[in-house]
């Protein structure tokens, strides 16, 4: 009878993969020894594997310069990286060494553009795609950047009050891009994206907004929705009604020569993820060819930009699982030495899932088992995997520890979880690992951060104050209190 946690695995899926391997029973990730690193490090730890970053970008951009020769498609691909996702240097460092572009979402986005181009990593031909509501402060950022001579920042109208503020404060002539007001899918609580201007709209803005100003140039059209690049009859409609747009818009607007279609690839989120992107992408670029040639209009364009694609599997998260219990017949906790609402917040706010595989002890006998974090909340648990209703990992022994690991998680747990400031419940952030390859291809590591203290944690809390700072506020109290 096989009753092994690697037999469970090996009859479930296809294994092994190709980023995960088995090695004297120990699993790797990427050819990386897990458990080197655990004895290196310790754990809980989080690590961010950068040649994945650059791996995925170049994977689609060769399938898009596949599918533009295959359909004789006479535009071109402009590859951006939606910095949400995560804004860290180290990513934004390995992402740009892959002639890619931009998009950014909010005023202090600029300052990192800014940044970059002081460094080098970025010119005045890399495309700055500026999404997002714009309040005062990102418009005035978007301003310098152009003012500054960044002319392929190009903002993308979000409401019909931007241009004009745009306008108000750039000194010469810019580019701009509308974006669409997707309708989302029946299930959502609402019919129509908060982001954009309605599709039957936009024609109508351009001839009373922006035809008439002689500063602006409407360059793109933009358009994205919520549930992602899907094979489905609901995403293909979408892209239709906006190719209709573009149609239109084009045939009374010589500038516009880009269609914008956001992001939403996929990532993997289960050993049993099957997504055909190379066939997502030639129906993509086929279509916008077929409806082009149909109405007699040059084909756009393409921009992209992927976030999650980009940069989501080449994070990762290890924790030990330091108790179980036994709560009644049927329920087993295993209980992790870190917390799934702050390592993981997806889990616990959208009920994320991601791929989860024990690191170790792979060729002992399985249990079922739930899994709960060390906070006192009750919803800081992951209850299931893709797969199935329940989770598998080998027996727990207390003298022997059983390390489990959570892969694809880099995009977006770092900056929802509020990196490097205040935890639920002060449980600290754990360390965080940067793997690279050298010359050689050997891996190396450096610690980007290490866990977070109790000093920094109260500090931010108030309560770790300098006697001159409380020298300061005792005399700005008593100024109030006693005036002259």
């Amino acid at each position: 009878m096989k009753t092994k946690y690697i037999d469970l695995i090996d009859q479930t899926f296809h294994f092994p993969q190709e980023e995960f391997k088995l090695k004297d029973n120990e699993l790797q990730f990427h050819g990386i020894n897990l458990m080197e690193l655990i004895a290196q490090y310790g754990a809980p730890l989080k690590f961010t594997y950068l040649p994945k970053i650059s791996e995925n970008i170049n994977r689609a951009k060769s399938w898009f310069d596949k599918a533009i020769k295959k359909n004789n498609y006479a535009g071109n691909y402009n590859y951006c990286y939606c910095t949400k996702s995560s804004h860290f240097q180290h990513v934004l460092n390995e992402a740009l060494k892959n002639d890619i572009h931009i998009e950014t979402s909010s005023a202090f986005d600029i300052d990192i553009v800014e940044n970059l181009k002081a460094q080098g990593k970025i010119n005045n031909a890399t495309y700055i795609i500026s999404n997002g509501f714009k309040r005062n402060q990102y418009v005035q950022n978007i301003a310098r950047l152009i003012n500054d001579g960044h002319y392929n920042c190009i903002p993308i109208i979000d409401n019909y009050e931007e241009l004009d503020l745009l306008s108000d404060v750039i000194n010469e002539g810019f580019q701009v891009g509308i974006r669409i007001a997707s309708e989302e899918e029946p299930k959502f609580e609402f019919y129509t994206s908060r982001l954009g201007i309605g599709y039957r709209n936009i024609v109508s803005f351009y001839n009373n907004q922006i035809k008439k100003n002689p500063k602006v140039k409407l360059k793109m059209l933009h358009f994205f929705i919520n549930t992602g690049i899907r094979d489905t009859a609901y995403y293909w409609n979408e892209l239709l009604k906006c190719l209709k747009v573009y149609i239109n818009l084009k045939k009374i607007c010589p500038s516009l020569d880009s269609l914008n279609i956001g992001g939403g690839f996929p990532i993997k989120n289960s050993l049993a993820f099957d997504y055909d992107y190379q066939y997502m992408i030639n129906e993509i670029v086929n279509q916008i060819q077929i409806a082009c040639e149909e109405a007699r209009v040059d084909v756009p364009n393409i921009f992209t930009e992927f976030g999650s694609f980009t940069v989501g599997e080449s994070g990762g998260a290890i924790y030990e699982v330091l108790y179980q219990k036994q709560q009644n017949d049927r329920e087993k906790w295993n209980m992790i030495n870190s917390s799934f609402i702050t390592t993981m917040p997806d889990t616990w706010a959208i009920n994320k899932r991601f791929v989860m595989l024990a690191i170790n002890r792979w060729q002992e006998e399985y249990e079922r088992v739930l899994l709960g974090g060390l906070t006192c909340d009750s919803d800081d648990y992951y209850n299931s995997e893709q797969h199935m209703n329940a989770i598998y990992l080998p027996k727990y022994k207390k003298d022997k520890p059983l390390y489990i690991g959570f892969f694809n998680t880099g995009a977006y747990q770092e900056t929802i979880g509020g990196f490097g400031g205040l935890q639920h419940c002060l449980i600290p952030q754990p360390k965080h690992i940067l793997i690279d390859l050298d010359e050689n291809g050997k891996a190396t590591t450096e610690v980007f951060a290490p866990q977070q203290t109790s000093e920094q944690l109260l500090s931010i809390l108030g309560y770790q104050k300098t006697a001159k700072e409380e020298v300061l506020e005792y005399s700005q109290k008593k100024t109030l209190i006693y005036p002259n």
